[in-house]
């Protein structure tokens, strides 16, 4: 519509900030810059009416607050920097802006991208737009429920262990985790180095490839960005699924699923296969082993990760302190919420004298024989089939006191990110609460076209994707 003038980004862009006004109750934005935002319009159109438009010129977008953003705060979801205003851009955020997009504002997060539920954030939790009384997702929370309440349309989040994916199942969207070095990390607040990736949160798997073809590229500032050819997302969606093998484990689809999200699964198993695809059976023995295997590495890059943050050169410093060792430990404890105090506490512990090879060095190695697993599985097949979630999205306030329950929603996601491999979660039915289900398709390292063509395959002839929750329409 934009190419076409059908509208101008102006209209579009106060549109959405128009939403984004009316449905703060959901409080999917930290941040909103209406004044930039329109600025950065203005000009986009005059680059449409020259034809000198790039990529995503006049669209409007939306960053999780983890993203370094030039002049705009970057709190991470967390006191700590809730007075932070970055000096420069993330790649990220530079690539999306060459590329010509609106950025609306930054969404909502748990708090250093640190839970499944968006419940931890210092700015308060996240609503789920088809049910305010259930969590969006997380660590991406606020980014899926902006999207799905059609505040913006398309949102960047970061996964470590699911938190696009996740979020993306609960509200009904498609949420691309990219393999791992394919989108630059440089000014993307760490959390766990070697798993956080950033990825889109998008309606659809074609507009999850228009932005990946933005963000995506070498970058010499990002020690583990990879330095090879971005491959043209785009036209790689058209590629049929006839012929196309896709591997199914038994062990994913047991009693221990939600019975609606494994209906929801067989169901969308037995279109890919009316698409052509051919179903097989793979094992993935070892995926049991993610859960503690993840929690053990993750909290231990984040304990080191989050030193950084004490007080003195930028973020939360506490009023009174008696020496430098008393502010530090005041700055910490009242700059950090409880989640994540948690997990610094449990990586310190891991890393620590006479723990180590008990912890860390035993879950590095659970790490190789997990993608160990997915490699032998691809020599039977050419992507994979998964539930994103074991259920749909759960109430405010249920496992918020359950740490361990809450962990083990990233069930099904974390060992991708442990093997640094694509995937891409895509929604595939309504469970009996009319709550979205989610499906994921995994792919081998840096084959993000597969998985994106897949994606379209089935959104070109099934409607969830363009379901909207019925507050919002």
């Amino acid at each position: 519509m934009l190419q076409t003038k059908k509208i101008s980004s102006v209209e579009l862009t106060s549109h959405f900030l128009q939403r984004i006004d009316q449905n703060r109750e959901l409080n999917a934005f930290i941040t909103v810059d209406a004044e930039t935002a329109l600025a950065n319009a203005r000009q986009a159109d005059i680059s449409l009416n020259d034809k000198s438009g790039d990529l995503l010129t006049g669209l409007p977008l939306a960053l999780k607050d983890i993203f370094c953003t030039r002049g705009m705060l970057t709190s991470c979801g967390s006191r700590m920097l809730a007075n932070f205003t970055s000096p420069y851009d993330a790649t990220v955020t530079e690539r999306l802006n060459a590329a010509g997009s609106v950025l609306l504002g930054k969404t909502n997060m748990d708090e250093f991208a640190m839970g499944s539920s968006n419940e931890s954030s210092y700015f308060g939790p996240v609503l789920n737009p088809w049910n305010v009384d259930c969590v969006p997702g997380g660590s991406s929370g606020g980014s899926a429920a902006a999207v799905s309440a059609r505040l913006c349309p398309a949102t960047v989040g970061t996964d470590t262990g699911g938190s696009i994916r996740q979020p993306a199942a609960f509200c009904g969207l498609t949420g691309l985790k990219p393999s791992y070095g394919r989108v630059s990390r440089y000014g993307m607040v760490a959390f766990a180095s070697s798993l956080d990736q950033a990825g889109p949160i998008t309606q659809s798997a074609e507009d999850a490839a228009l932005l990946l073809q933005a963000m995506a590229g070498f970058d010499p500032r990002d020690s583990t960005s990879l330095d090879i050819e971005v491959p043209d997302f785009l036209p790689a969606l058209k590629t049929s699924l006839d012929g196309v093998t896709v591997g199914v484990a038994a062990s994913f689809l047991d009693s221990t699923l939600d019975p609606d999200v494994l209906a929801g699964i067989e169901e969308a198993l037995r279109t890919f296969e009316n698409l052509g695809a051919r179903l097989v059976d793979i094992e993935l023995p070892n995926s049991s082993a993610g859960i503690p295997c993840y929690y053990v590495i993750a909290l231990a890059e984040a304990s080191s990760n989050l030193s950084r943050f004490d007080g003195v050169r930028y973020g939360h410093r506490a009023e009174q302190y008696d020496d430098l060792m008393d502010m530090y430990e005041q700055s910490r404890a009242e700059g950090f919420g409880d989640e994540v105090k948690r997990r610094i506490l449990i990586g310190t512990y891991a890393l620590s004298a006479g723990y180590y090879d008990a912890y860390y060095l035993k879950a590095q190695k659970i790490r190789r024989i997990i993608a160990d697993d997915f490699r032998n599985a691809f020599q039977r097949c050419d992507l994979i089939a998964a539930p994103t979630t074991p259920t749909t999205a759960f109430r405010l306030n249920e496992k918020v006191d359950d740490p361990v329950a809450m962990y083990l929603n990233d069930i099904f996601t974390v060992p991708v990110n442990l093997a640094g491999l694509p995937a891409v979660s895509i929604p595939v039915g309504l469970d009996q609460a009319a709550m979205p289900i989610g499906m994921q398709l995994i792919g081998p390292y840096l084959e993000e076209s597969r998985i994106l063509a897949a994606a379209h395959s089935y959104q070109q002839v099934t409607p969830w994707h363009q379901r909207i929750p019925e507050a919002f329409t």
